[in-house]
């Protein structure tokens, strides 16, 4: 199956959990993709004491999953030149919701 992931937010529990849920998907044998909008694309490199939401990135990064992140999300914190996946757009958006057999936003 595919499945696309939109996260919205770098709470870090809600990030983690996106991120093991993109990591199970993925180690199950799906094709994940996983969009960061809003304050998610400042979700690289995140740890919190409790939920390590970069290892899970990294996790997810491993097992092959992809991880897309709005440019004007990311240009409006001055971020487009840090991050390790491509600057997308809402077109990227849009093609992965049409793209996925199932969407899940967090």
């Amino acid at each position: 199956m595919k499945i696309g992931i939109i996260l919205e937010t770098k709470e870090p529990e809600k990030a983690w959990n996106a991120f093991r849920f993109a990591v199970t998907a993925r180690t199950q044998g799906h094709e994940v993709k996983l969009f960061l909008m809003g304050e998610a694309v400042e979700c690289e490199g995140l740890v919190h004491e409790k939920y390590n939401v970069d290892a899970q990135w990294k996790k997810f990064e491993s097992a092959g999953g992809e991880i897309l992140a709005c440019g004007t999300c990311l240009k409006s914190r001055q971020l487009e030149d840090s991050t390790s996946c491509p600057v997308s757009t809402m077109v990227d958006c849009l093609d992965m919701v049409l793209w996925a057999d199932k969407s899940v936003t967090f």
